[in-house]
């Protein structure tokens, strides 16, 4: 058989590029702990690790997610926690304001410290969230959520919670509309509101009274009326009329007498139950209606008026003192609101806390499972590497000896 010199040149050259190639590629594997270089080396893991890269990108934009729903959050609970002290303060003012030893001009001060709560609550309700919106805004963010009026202040938010995707399948509130925290307020005991006429004559004053039976409340409008009565030991009796109904409650009809009044005595009807103390005069009425949301700003802005009223006299003092029972009422509402509403975001942080361990361990998985895919077996391709290197050297000495026969030296 018959080889040509230039077919034994091409067929070495060949042979040698090939182990070059191969050794190349395999130094290639080394340097960069890759098992893959292209996706021709394994299309079934190379297809499947880009599936599992992918979702450990979007694992990661979730913790991106997390991250940045705990951080609304904590600016809420701040919100929140300021919101809280301010409202125990005012009660504590509210306290001191009904003690025996102020008078009307230490009551006016106290108006005018309260009035500087009233606009640090506005500034806590206004709080920015660095992002150019507001905390306590909704989905609105062009504009201030309260603005101060006579009346306490108005709120020009929305009710919207602004959610954000922070796992899979779960989307978590990041904020709460200014309206939930700061309007959503039950007056009297969250059932119904106990109390005395603004033109009373008397000194009469009712507490904020208690639900007896749930399944007897009708929600309806009622007045405890007081008039004259000789035959009655405190000179007075009392009939309740339902407004509503336009109907007599006590006496019970067809009784027509009105019932003798007694101070501290509890009067009780339709599932409720108030006590009246003091001395109420002839035509002084007591109003009883369902509870109603009040704003934490107009309870504010209605002690203040309270407080800057005089209270002259036995009347002048019971309305001073049913003010003030009314006031604390509605703070100690707004303040059980605030803490179901921190409650609420402490449970959406704790929400996080979990989501941010499942996701740490998700993506251990995620790169345990791509190792298994890409990673290089480094003593298996060292092994051949050297293998591939001494291969290429025997190659290489061959083909120079080869290449070096020729007749020429026998001539």
């Amino acid at each position: 058989m018959r080889i040509s010199t230039s077919q034994i040149f091409e067929s070495g050259t060949s042979q040698l590029g090939t182990l070059q190639s191969q050794m190349a590629k395999t130094q290639m594997q080394l340097s960069t702990n890759r098992r893959m270089l292209t996706a021709a080396d394994d299309p079934v893991a190379s297809a499947r690790a880009l599936e599992v890269t992918q979702s450990q990108s979007v694992n990661s934009q979730f913790a991106t997610n997390r991250a940045n729903a705990r951080s609304a959050l904590n600016l809420e609970e701040v919100g929140l926690a300021s919101t809280g002290d301010l409202i125990k303060d005012v009660q504590q003012l509210t306290i001191a304001a009904g003690g025996g030893t102020m008078n009307d001009a230490d009551r006016l001060s106290l108006a005018t410290e309260i009035e500087g709560r009233l606009e640090d609550l506005l500034a806590i309700a206004n709080t920015a969230d660095g992002q150019g919106g507001y905390v306590f805004g909704g989905f609105k963010s062009t504009g201030l959520p309260f603005s101060r009026t006579a009346t306490g202040a108005d709120y020009f938010g929305d009710q919207g919670q602004r959610k954000l995707q922070v796992a899979s399948s779960r989307n978590i509130a990041m904020s709460d509309s200014g309206s939930s925290v700061f309007e959503n307020n039950l007056t009297g005991n969250g059932t119904f509101l106990a109390k005395t006429a603004s033109n009373n004559a008397g000194t009469a004053t009712v507490s904020t009274g208690i639900v007896t039976d749930k399944t007897k409340i009708l929600n309806h409008k009622y007045d405890i009326s007081f008039v004259n009565d000789p035959l009655s030991a405190s000179g007075i009796s009392y009939t309740v009329t339902d407004k509503t109904s336009n109907t007599a409650v006590l006496p019970v009809p067809p009784a027509v007498a009105a019932i003798p009044y007694v101070d501290g005595q509890q009067i009780a009807f339709d599932g409720m139950s108030v006590e009246v103390k003091g001395n109420p005069f002839n035509v002084d009425v007591i109003t009883i209606e369902p509870s109603t949301k009040q704003s934490l700003f107009t309870t504010l802005q209605d002690l203040v008026n309270t407080l800057r009223t005089p209270a002259t006299g036995g009347p002048g003092q019971a309305k001073l003192t049913q003010g003030l029972a009314t006031v604390n009422q509605n703070l100690e509402k707004a303040f059980d609101n605030v803490l179901t509403v921190r409650a609420e975001v402490g449970a959406r942080g704790k929400e996080l806390d979990y989501l941010d361990t499942a996701g740490d361990d998700l993506d251990i998985q995620y790169t345990a499972t791509l190792s298994g895919l890409q990673d290089l077996d480094l003593v298996k391709a060292i092994s051949l590497f050297s293998q591939q290197e001494m291969s290429l050297q025997a190659a290489q000495k061959s083909f120079k000896t080869l290449s070096g026969l020729s007749l020429f030296n026998y001539i």
